[in-house]
């Protein structure tokens, strides 16, 4: 049982590969109050409609009545309490407390519940007024919420005379709370059934429950109860990735609604642990014991969020300041910001690191509401104000039906800003006034002026230490004792490392980059003496939360770190400022010196050595880690408040322990003596080298560190010229790029700041046993076994053995072989030995070859590279003939290819693998890079070019109506196995002509793919997704791809609620086109842990039978596809196998564009070399088919279904002889969850899209039969609800069904809307079809729009005189192609967000507009948010800046700003403004129009340079006389030489004192 639990569990034991703390939720959040505090039913019954418009983002699992969690947060309803306690003499409002209890149903535990309750009460001098149960109507609930119901009841609390003030009642009641949460966990052991605190105050109360959003009012009958009154209402209904029943995780909390993850979470909560130590002993008059903990860890993540915004404002803070603390707006970057606002977050940011991720939240304390959203806005947040004085806060708009002319106006939250709604007060205070009088109460720039410094070489005298005094560092002269190779070697350095990582970043600043995935042996499968490091992988956002582009958003980034002890996050003081700022915290030469010359009581310093006795085994190196943690603190008590653990000294004598071991064993033992606030941690090491390393020493607890053996390294290459830059810039560049590493890392998993980033845990270790994990690494997932503390010493004893034994007479390092295959290097299961023997076999048809190509690719796994290499076949008697075997042409057809782009692949490697997978009845996929509408028709010999699965990417390339309706299966890419949680970016020199014309695109114009797609923040987002999809192409399968990691299992059960037909499991093996090396190597985890996660995780939610479940990542054999089955997998993708199939040679070169083999190129030159057929790849499939019907008849399978999820028959292998993978346990992966008996193991029925529920099924489409049958015009008129979401979809993909891409005539249909429209309205709406919207809409209007015309215009009853608030939501007209959209009023975050060839105009805009876009017009008439144009990289935006402030809002990293004055242009402007002005009626327009010319002059024209440039050329090249695709082409050739060299292997070295390797590769 977990931590701190208070209820009793039931959801599961953490058990095979699956761990309760993987669960996340999503939801739909509400709030309404009345301004002025006037408290009525109406607001109870508004909040409850709230709650059942918001319906669609909850979730159900396989009970459709059992919710996975509803509630309402309400004031205290004294009315309705002495109405039903007629006999109870209840003191005056705000002198009695109302706790809302869930009790056990056994009626012996329930009166030992309220006799403990009565107890801890009268402790604290709190009497007991009464007790009350409930009335529940249980019978309208699901079978799962009614087994699982606690007793619900309500316990009254008077407050004592001596309590003065409303305030100190609450923190008694909070005391009260805490001291019952403390004896929870043994009354639960005792009586089997726990209890819970749904709230308890004097202010507010909550119910909640395991309920539907349409639920609650039926369930709690006190809700019905019209002299139930309150002022405000929050309401919340919860998406959750499970089934499992749990009403204590309901929403609301005490204080919070929360929409949003929580990214650092293990590092917050540390830390909030560490801070329990700086608490005074007393606390507002209580021992401050009788709180702790602060956060109960059994808690989701908005419970501990909850848990400390309650402690920070009941310790003093106002609401709004507790959340400024926590949740930051980004400052450092904030060209808007006052000083005194950046002052205030710099001092809070040294108390407090911010609780980052994607966020929509609000709060109360019964008299103000608080909402903000993240930093980055990556959840809607949309509100009206009413003329009455009613505020309407809501996840979507149109939750509430308010009369349009009752609306003052209406609104959006932005990123970072937040709202105050003080019914005491009675007034809206808004996002400046509130921070700018916050930022006021204390001189914080004053403080930090005075006691923070910048880090630099001591100059001062109250900084430096006089001569005589400064002590010396003991570490300094055994610097350079020892050769740098002989430290080289020491640290495990090899060639690769040197040649294809430091030097390329020292010389150009930028991460190496590589291709074609990772098929070498995890760490602990490896027989080098790997660093620690290489046995963590990185773990990233997908589905319930997005990753960020840290590069295109770089102003929510900060790299900023503190140095120094923290003070006293309840008290703080002046001195709490007397930190040393660093900009980024990995450290040069020069720095880490001037760390060494610090001589200041605030900053003392103490160096703590990492060295050990050469050869010390593990219990050597566990007493020497005991004994740096015995000496770390007795630095504490000398008064040190810096700690810089140092390797130098390494030599023949002394080792040095792994310094992630160290910082993490420190870590972990200050935060659990609770010192860990006390001081900072400096890594002084030579052996982190990479980003992943960074990453690593930072997320498990260092604040700053100095790669002194990486620098010096870098140093001795540039002395021998072969880094071609200056020793310090050198030097920058490397730390440059680390830097930048490092945050693409922390973006990967939506983290944005460094500071949170620290001591997150943000890993899996692969390969790590429980004595080490658990008390070095705590609370860090390792589910496999593995390493001790003993392999650990012997493999550092291995590397100190090879740079200093007098026996070791090879010169050189390691070549490595890593990343390119090596003959010494490492094991690579892909090598010219068995590329050689695949092409063979599959070019002559010859099966006995292939069984040795895979005898010997199975060899290489059972003895190195995968976890399935340590699984062997439970032997069996029950063999059939191979005749009763299903054949090898079923077999084929749950076979697929992987998604491989047009654009990464060549055009002719591409459609042949096509072409051979719609032969066997496979599919292919078409990857992220759209497809050529001419391969949807059938060739004349009967091949089809068409790719059966469309991909649908971030970048939405090529994604319009007839490429959704051409395919048989739909896949959203959330992420790819080689590069998990990042985008990618194709250069303008790869953009050919024939590239940008699938992609919607400009030739010669760089395309980028967003980390996240800009519709998926969020599960219940994804859910949304499908739906469109689902909508776009209803015959279609809709699939999510994701990638193993720990707990993709919990975000599988989210995939399959949402209604997707397949999920794919991609292993972090998978090939690229380009990747950085750390991503190839370090993120991800082999499809087998991930699909056995999977497996299990769907049986325990009993959604197994809704879903097929696929995997993919380097299956290369029959024996593979095996395995893959008995763990789960009913459907089996490959890649590597067939490019090896049709020609590659695994160069490993694919982004560089020179393929000699012309698989991976576009270069026409290299092209011709492509030799590659559809009947090898048809080979392929058809050999791994029969392979696998071997293994079939040899156990008794006739069929594949036969065998999906058996994992009975598998076990571990035996004599397992490797001594580091010998304890290694699979147990968890070959696990059958309990409670699954009788459940099915597979899909065995589809699910439920509702399509005939929607607006289009049961009105739009007949309505226009007409016109779909005889393009008749037509026109309707009707109203519409947030609830009708994806609007028009269905009825474009029926058009575009009968007329393909050419659509209908302009304005065959046009069909207007009155009121707000759901999600995604006219998503992927193809030419021909106008929708005219009068009122708003919410997120994703025209998403994908393919051709056809979106209009909004204000409600015909509004007052307003113009639309002047919200009309649409975020990520408008997201991947557009082709249509016009014209839109009265502002739009939300992200507009035109890789927009690629829509016309848009709109009044105003929010943050990030136009980022990514790559064509169309979008003319803005108004103010737009900050970062415009981020990532643009074609297309032309006109912004109307009349007060000339737009420049600081647009990001000019790739576009440049110009007047409108082409006079050829400017006409264009105009008669769009002018067409805007005809559909809208826009007032705004009028104005600009009645004196155009004058206004003119007031646009500014965005252009990306690199766009520009190219239709520069194009025009040379149109004025030389070339047309067309020829033009093109010249303009191209212009830009960009089409080389034709080919790159193999890098040429290795011949300086003996580098490498041994002499000519070797392959």
């Amino acid at each position: 049982m977990r931590k701190g639990v208070l209820m009793k569990q039931t959801y599961p034991e953490a058990q095979g590969l699956y761990r309760p703390e993987f669960e996340h939720d999503a939801c739909g959040i509400g709030v309404v109050a009345d301004i002025n505090g006037k408290k009525s039913h109406e607001i109870v019954r508004d909040a409850l409609d709230i709650l059942a418009n918001l319906a669609h983002r909850g979730g159900a699992g396989s009970d459709p009545l059992t919710g996975d969690g509803a509630g309402i947060l309400l004031q205290i309803p004294d009315r309705h309490f002495r109405k039903i306690l007629p006999d109870v003499s209840l003191p005056a409002p705000g002198k009695y407390g109302v706790g809302m209890l869930f009790m056990p149903r056994i009626s012996e535990a329930r009166d030992a519940c309220m006799k403990l309750i009565h107890g801890i009460a009268n402790e604290l001098g709190l009497k007991v007024i009464c007790q009350r149960d409930l009335p529940v109507n249980d019978s309208i609930i699901g079978v799962t919420a009614r087994d699982c119901r606690p007793h619900i009841a309500q316990v009254f609390l008077e407050r004592p005379i001596t309590i003065e003030k409303e305030e100190e009642f609450e923190r008694s009641l909070y005391v009260m709370r805490k001291q019952c949460e403390s004896l929870a966990p043994a009354f639960l052991k005792k009586y089997a059934e726990g209890f819970y605190f749904a709230s308890l105050s004097s202010r507010t109360i909550v119910y909640k429950g395991m309920l539907t959003a349409n639920q609650i009012d039926a369930f709690y009958m006190d809700l019905a109860d019209l002299d139930f009154e309150s002022a405000l209402a929050l309401v919340h209904s919860r998406y959750s990735t499970n089934t499992f029943p749990s009403w204590e995780r309901a929403h609301p909390y005490r204080y919070l609604i929360h929409n949003g993850e929580i990214n650092t979470l293990r590092g917050n909560v540390n830390a909030m642990h560490a801070r329990e130590s700086h608490l005074e002993p007393d606390w507002f008059g209580f021992r401050s014991e009788m709180i702790l903990p602060i956060i109960n860890e059994s808690g989701s993540d908005s419970a501990m969020f909850d848990n400390c915004l309650e402690f920070l404002t009941l310790s003093g803070r106002s609401l709004e300041h507790a959340a400024m603390m926590m949740v930051p707006e980004p400052w450092s970057r904030h060209e808007g910001m006052s000083d005194e606002q950046k002052a205030f977050y710099e001092y809070h940011g040294m108390l407090m690191e911010p609780w980052d991720g994607p966020a929509a939240m609000a709060f109360t304390d019964g008299r103000k509401i608080c909402a903000l959203l993240d930093r980055n806005g990556l959840r809607p947040s949309r509100y009206m104000v009413t003329k009455d004085g009613r505020v309407i806060l809501a996840s979507e708009t149109g939750v509430l039906n308010v009369p349009e002319e009752r609306i003052a106006y209406k609104n959006r939250l932005r990123p970072g800003r937040m709202l105050i709604i003080d019914t005491q007060a009675g007034q809206i205070i808004n996002d400046e006034e509130i921070k700018e009088q916050l930022a006021r109460e204390n001189p914080y720039r004053e403080w930090l002026e005075t006691y923070s410094v910048p880090l630099a070489v001591p100059t001062t005298a109250s900084m430096a230490a006089p001569t005589e005094k400064r002590e010396r560092n003991p570490l300094q002269g055994a610097d350079r004792t020892e050769s740098l190779e002989a430290l080289q070697k020491a640290f495990g350095y090899t060639v690769e490392d040197i040649r294809m990582t430091l030097e390329p970043m020292a010389e150009k600043g930028v991460e190496p980059i590589g291709s074609m995935g990772d098929d070498t042996p995890p760490a602990v499968l490896s027989e080098k003496p790997l660093l620690l490091f290489e046995y963590f992988r990185q773990l990233f956002a997908q589905v319930t939360n997005p990753p960020i582009d840290a590069i295109r958003e770089k102003i929510v980034v900060s790299e900023r770190v503190y140095i120094g002890a923290e003070g006293n996050v309840i008290c703080p003081v002046p001195e709490d400022a007397q930190k040393i700022i660093l900009t980024r915290p990995i450290l040069s030469t020069g720095e880490m010196d001037a760390f060494r010359s610090l001589y200041s009581e605030a900053f003392r310093a103490e160096t703590l050595s990492l060295l050990y006795p050469a050869g010390g085994d593990g219990r050597v190196l566990g007493e020497y880690l005991d004994r740096l943690c015995e000496n770390a603190e007795k630095a504490l008590k000398r008064g040190a408040k810096i700690l810089i653990l140092s390797d130098r000294g390494v030599c023949r004598e002394k080792s040095a322990m792994p310094s992630l071991l160290c910082v993490s064993a420190l870590h972990q033992h200050m935060t659990r003596k609770r010192k860990r606030k006390d001081f900072s941690l400096i890594i002084e090491s030579g052996e982190p080298r990479n980003a992943h390393h960074f990453s690593l020493l930072l997320a498990f607890g260092a604040s700053a560190i100095h790669p002194y053996l990486a620098l010096e390294s870098i140093s001795e290459s540039v002395s021998r010229r072969v880094v071609s830059v200056p020793g310090e810039k050198a030097e920058e560049n490397f730390i440059s790029a680390s830097t930048k590493g490092v945050v693409k890392v922390l973006s990967k998993m939506g983290i944005s700041t460094v500071r949170s980033y620290r001591g997150s845990q943000n890993f899996e270790a692969l390969g790590i046993g429980p004595e080490v994990i658990d008390r070095y690494f705590t609370m860090t997932t390792s589910r496999i076994g593995g390493i001790g503390l003993r392999e650990i010493a012997e493999e550092t004893a291995r590397r100190h053995a090879a740079a200093f034994c007098k026996n070791n007479t090879d010169p050189g390092l390691e070549s490595g072989g890593f990343a390119q295959w090596r003959s010494d290097g490492e094991y690579h299961r892909v090598n010219p030995k068995t590329v050689g023997l695949l092409q063979r076999a599959v070019r002559s048809g010859d099966y006995a070859l292939f069984k040795k190509y895979s005898t010997e690719m199975n060899d290489i796994g059972r003895n190195a590279c995968t976890i399935r290499g340590l699984m062997e076949f439970v032997p069996t008697k029950d063999s059939v003939p191979i005749e009763e075997v299903e054949p090898v042409e079923r077999i084929v057809q749950r076979f697929k290819t992987g998604a491989m782009s047009y654009g990464s692949l060549s055009r002719e490697a591409h459609e042949t693998l096509a072409i051979a997978m719609n032969r066997i009845g496979g599919k292919s996929n078409s990857g992220e890079g759209g497809e050529d509408p001419d391969r949807f028709t059938i060739l004349p010999n009967g091949d089809l070019k068409n790719s059966a699965i469309k991909q649908i990417a971030s970048g939405r390339f090529g994604v319009t109506s007839e490429y959704l309706f051409s395919a048989k299966e739909l896949q959203i890419k959330m992420a790819q196995g080689a590069k998990p949680g990042e985008g990618g970016q194709l250069p303008g020199e790869k953009v050919y002509p024939w590239i940008a014309k699938t992609r919607n695109s400009t030739p010669g114009v760089g395309l980028i793919s967003p980390p996240p797609h800009h519709d998926i923040y969020s599960i219940e987002d994804l859910a949304e997704l499908i739906f469109d999809l689902k909508n776009a192409n209803k015959y279609a399968r809709i699939s999510v791809k994701l990638v193993s990691e720990a707990g993709v299992g919990t975000v599988a059960a989210g995939v399959a609620k949402g209604r997707a037909d397949v999920v794919l499991i991609s292993g972090c093996d998978g090939g690229t086109g380009a990747s950085p090396r750390t991503s190839i190597r370090n993120a991800g985890l082999p499809w087998e842990l991930g699909l056995a996660e999977v497996q299990q995780t769907l049986l325990l939610n009993d959604l197994r039978s809704r879903i097929t479940v696929e995997v993919d990542g380097k299956l290369l054999t029959g024996r593979d596809v095996i395995v893959a089955a008995l763990l789960g997998a009913e459907e089996f993708g490959f890649a590597t196998g067939p490019l090896v199939a049709i020609g590659c040679v695994m160069m490993r070169v694919c982004n560089l564009d020179t393929c000699p083999t012309g698989v991976a190129t576009q270069n026409p030159k290299l092209r011709v070399r492509f030799m590659g057929k559809p009947e090898y790849v048809v080979n392929f499939m058809r050999f791994i088919a029969a392979e696998v019907r071997e293994y079939m008849a040899e156990h008794g399978f006739r069929t594949m279904d036969e065998m999906i999820g058996r994992t009975d028959l598998l076990r571990p292998v035996r004599n397992h002889t490797r001594r580091k993978s010998a304890n290694i346990d699979l147990s968890a992966i070959l696990a059958a969850p309990s409670f699954c008996g009788g459940k099915e193991v597979r899909r065995t029925r589809t699910q439920e899209h509702r399509l005939e529920r929607t607006l289009d099924h049961r009105i739009l489409i007949p309505l226009c039969e007409k016109a779909l049958s005889s393009k008749t015009r037509t026109t309707a008129s009707l109203t519409i609800r947030n609830i009708n979401r994806a609007v028009g979809t269905q009825l474009g993909a029926e058009i575009t069904a009968k007329y393909g891409s050419a659509g209908l005539p302009d304005d065959t249909i046009e069909l207007k809307f009155t009121g707000s429209a759901g999600q995604s309205f006219g998503a992927f709406i193809p030419s021909g079809l106008t929708l005219v919207l009068c009122g708003d809409a919410n997120d994703y209007v025209g998403k994908g729009l393919s051709g056809g015309r979106i209009v909004v215009r204000e409600h015909p009853s509004s007052a307003r005189t113009q639309n002047d608030g919200v009309a649409v939501g975020n990520t408008v007209l997201y991947g557009a192609t082709s249509g016009e959209a014209f839109i009265r009023g502002t739009a939300g975050e992200r507009f035109c967000v890789r927009n690629s060839g829509a016309t848009a105009v709109v009044e105003g805009c929010g943050d990030h507009g136009c980022e990514y876009m790559t064509g169309g017009k979008v003319v803005v008439l108004g103010k737009t948010g900050r970062n415009f144009a981020a990532g643009m990289s074609g297309g032309i935006a006109y912004v109307f800046d009349p007060d000339g402030s737009f420049s600081r809002s647009c990001n000019t990293e790739m576009v440049c700003l110009e007047p409108l004055a082409d006079p050829e242009e400017i006409p264009v402007v105009q008669s769009l403004i002018e067409k805007h002005l005809r559909y809208t009626e826009s007032p705004k327009a009028v104005l600009i129009l009645k004196d155009f010319n004058r206004n003119a002059k007031f646009f500014v024209r965005v252009v990306p340079t690199e766009y520009e440039q190219m239709l520069m050329a194009l025009r040379r090249a149109e004025d030389s006389g070339m047309t067309g695709e020829d033009a093109m082409m010249a303009a191209f050739e212009e830009r960009y030489s089409a080389g034709s060299e080919i790159v193999g292997f890098p040429p290795v070295a011949p300086d003996n004192k580098r490498s041994r390797e002499e000519n070797n590769n392959g």
